[in-house]
This record gives C-alpha cells, structure tokens and sequence, in this order.
C-alpha cells in the first residue's frame, strides 16, 4: 500500500522532539525559504533537508509516491511559469542574455536563473514538510498544541485528521482489493482511462464507510464527554527539551539570515548580472 501523509516511527533524535517544536521549526523554515530569492540561502536548505532526513532515519522509498508526485508538480510548475511569463526573469533582475531563440520565448539566462530559484524554493520547503508528517505522532502533536495555546477541541481534531488519513488509505486499499476480486481490473494492464473509472467506483463505498466510521468516533466522544471541561490532561503530553529550543533557536536564526540577505541585496532577489 502506497504510504501518503503517515506517521512512520523511528528511534530518531526528529522523533523525540515534541509536535510543537516540529511545528514551530516547519514554520519557521518555510518563512526563511520563502521569504528570500537569494540563490546562496537557498542551495544550502536543501542540503540541510537532505541531512535531517538521514538523522531521522526516513528512507526515501517510505515517502517515493509523494517525492514522485511533488516532483511531477515542480517539472509543471515550471513549465507553466515559462509558458504564461517567459520574461519575468528580465523584468526582475533587470538585465537581458539571450541564451537562444528570439522574440517573446526567448531563452535567457535570467529566466533560467529564475528557474532555479523556484526549484530550490520547492526542495528547500517539501522535504521538511514531508518529514514533519512522517515523524509526528498525532496524539502527541495534539498534546504539544494544546500546551502552547490552542484550544484542545482544535488540537483533538487536528490530531483526529492526522489519524484518520492512514485509516482512509487503509479503507481504500481494502476496497480496490474486494473490486478486483470481482474482477475488475485496474493494474496497469488496462489503460488509464479504465483505471481512473474503476478508481472513481470505490468513492461511493469509500466515502459511505467514512461517514460511518465519523458518526461512530462522534458518538463515543459525546458519551465521553469531550469538551464538557475547559482542560483535559494528555497521555502523550511531554515538557521542551533542551534538544527543543536549540532547533527552535537554529531555525529562528535562518529566518534571520534570510532577513539581513534581503536587507543587504536591497530587495529579496539576489542578482549576479550586475
């Protein structure tokens, strides 16, 4: 089965540090990667993603479909920038090398150089995210946000969410599995027309066992009585760690660091034509 946005536990130091740390740090890290066009910032997050994904013992075939899927997405991106603004480049960086071509597609270097920013944008913030996902437990995130502020009827359903999509992936799989019995086939030996029509036949039954599986998990929380008190104590809750506010602390210097980059270029585009 295809692992999408799931919870993959590892004995790692990414593991142990609390959900509102990773969620702090992701926030911070995609402001920093976001807020800055600076070419030499943005070679270096990519590399450092690439090492938090090896400390946090993650193999790349645990996230392959979603590497795949985002990877297709930056290639379209790309393609459609150029298609609809092939001289936002120049208009940028204020300058014209035509690399070859002529007229209004044109190749030039400050397009591609654009390019690459875009690309480095997008490995500089996918990969954290990914790795936020893969190594947070959703109860313990719950616990986390709640214990820096949000309301817990929030942070409960946020973790619910987070839990719930294994469960829809889960149910999907065992659906297909039951189609296929019966003899419809959507391995790759139709074409993919056939396989996106027999794909659109398990939503039915997908999405009535989910409005099932809601009102059950409603149910047992309201003969419970969730959100009768004002607080709730958490089993997961757990205490920052040092380990938690040196990466708060390094993550809030990145963002720094992409801050006085824009000070010191003048604007958020670092420019090598000039």
């Amino acid at each position: 089965m295809i692992n999408i946005f799931n919870y993959i536990d590892r004995p790692s130091p990414i593991h142990r540090l609390t959900g509102a740390t990773k969620l702090i740090c992701v926030l911070l890290w995609s402001f920093a990667a976001m807020l800055t066009y600076d070419t030499r910032f943005l070679a270096v997050m990519p590399v450092l993603s690439v090492l938090l994904f090896g400390v946090s013992k993650i193999k790349l075939k645990d996230v392959s479909f979603m590497l795949g899927f985002t990877a297709a997405f930056m290639v379209l991106n790309n393609v459609m920038v150029f298609v609809f603004s092939p001289q936002h480049g120049m208009d940028i960086y204020g300058t014209q090398h035509i690399l070859f071509g002529s007229g209004r597609y044109a190749l030039t270097s400050e397009q591609l150089f654009y390019h690459l920013n875009l690309l480095l944008k997008y490995l500089s913030m996918i990969p954290i995210v990914l790795l936020f996902i893969c190594t947070t437990n959703p109860s313990e995130f719950a616990a986390s946000l709640n214990r820096i502020g949000v309301k817990y009827s929030i942070a409960y359903s946020v973790a619910l969410a987070l839990r719930y999509i294994p469960d829809i992936q889960r149910e999907y799989h065992d659906i297909s599995q039951a189609q296929q019995a019966r003899g419809i086939e959507m391995s790759k030996k139709e074409s993919l027309s056939k396989r996106l029509k027999s794909a659109s036949a398990i939503l039915i039954p997908l999405i009535l066992s989910s409005m099932d599986r809601i009102e059950t998990i409603s149910n047992a929380m309201e003969l419970r009585g969730f959100g009768k008190n004002k607080k709730r104590t958490w089993y997961m809750g757990r205490r920052f760690s040092r380990a938690d506010i040196l990466c708060m602390v390094f993550c809030a210097l990145l963002l720094g660091i992409s801050l006085l980059l824009n000070y010191l270029n003048g604007s958020r585009f670092f420019n090598p034509f000039i």
